[in-house]
């Protein structure tokens, strides 16, 4: 089969096509119509991730396709979406049951393949760490970004109301596309405007780097800002004086580690997405679209942040 393999930690650049032996082992046989493509490849690209295999290996952590044989409670012919934390970039993938789902009728193979590691990562971040509630606000940075459109749509579908942070007019409309309420701009004083709307009571932030005091400053009273992950590059740091002041939490979710001690809340989150799906609230957004042997400048895309949505792979 066709993959696309690291074989150097160089960044995207050193990424490669290959002809590789099918995948072996227990588990959910998928032939791969769509992989997503993530910061964490980016990261591994350049050995910065926390999974270091050894080298050549096949990053993907997420797709969609078709089932190809009978096993595990999944039928031949069924579409789904897996996580399948490394192998994904190719076309054909072993998924492990408990990682693998059956994809709405209302979604295509694209939108699957955005739908796990981001929607999964909203949910989480959301409702099991931030404590969301219906008819707060929420402000949500890098808000046209995968994890940022899915963080608008099941923050909307909760009964939140959405002010989206971006950088450019693009994104402004990308983020306007999946509900948000108001957009501001990252370059602008978007802080001193989201005090002016009312305020945030929930922030999520997949960006970090210099924004992270004023998003504190932008919380009401008894507030959340909820860490998702550092794609600016820099680690902000608190002083926790700012934290007593107005009753503050700082909570991290980091979804991976979550699930690997409670396994039990993959299912119940799938399940709480399978009802947004249905009621019409989750769409993921997807971005661009490159067939397998231009990996490279799909990482790239997402190492410069010109990315909206889901950026996918099609490897057929």
């Amino acid at each position: 089969m066709r993959a696309i393999q690291i074989v150097e930690l160089s960044g995207p650049g050193s990424l490669q096509l290959a002809d590789i032996d099918e995948p072996a082992g227990e588990g959910v046989v998928i032939d791969v119509h769509a992989a997503g493509v993530s910061f964490p490849e980016v990261l591994q690209s350049r050995g910065q991730y926390q999974l270091k295999p050894e080298l050549p290996f096949v990053p993907g952590s997420e797709v969609a396709g078709v089932v190809r044989a009978d096993a595990h409670g999944f039928k031949a012919g069924e579409r789904v979406a897996a996580f399948t934390m490394l192998g994904g970039f190719a076309q054909t993938v072993v998924a492990q049951p408990h990682l693998t789902f059956r994809l709405h009728d209302a979604l295509d193979f694209a939108q699957g393949a955005g739908l796990i590691l981001n929607y999964h990562t909203a949910y989480f971040s959301l409702v099991n760490r931030g404590r969301l509630a219906s008819g707060e606000t929420v402000l949500v940075h890098g808000a046209a970004g995968g994890v940022g459109t899915a963080s608008i749509q099941v923050a909307k579908g909760l009964g939140a109301r959405v002010l989206a942070v971006v950088s450019s007019d693009e994104k402004a409309d990308v983020a306007r596309a999946a509900g948000a309420d108001e957009v501001l701009r990252s370059d602008g004083a978007w802080k001193d405007e989201a005090k002016a709307l009312g305020g945030a009571d929930l922030v999520l932030d997949p960006v970090g780097g210099d924004r992270f005091t004023d998003s504190l400053r932008s919380l009401n009273p008894d507030g959340r800002l909820v860490v998702v992950g550092f794609t600016a590059g820099a680690i902000p740091e608190v002083k926790v004086n700012r934290l007593l002041l107005n009753n503050l939490d700082v909570v991290g979710a980091g979804w991976g580690a979550y699930i690997t001690k409670r396994p039990e809340t993959i299912a119940q989150v799938a399940a709480r997405l399978d009802a947004l799906i249905a009621a019409g609230h989750v769409r993921p957004v997807v971005g661009a679209r490159f067939p397998l042997e231009q990996a490279t400048a799909a990482l790239e895309l997402i190492d410069g942040r010109g990315a909206t949505g889901k950026v996918v792979l099609e490897p057929r």
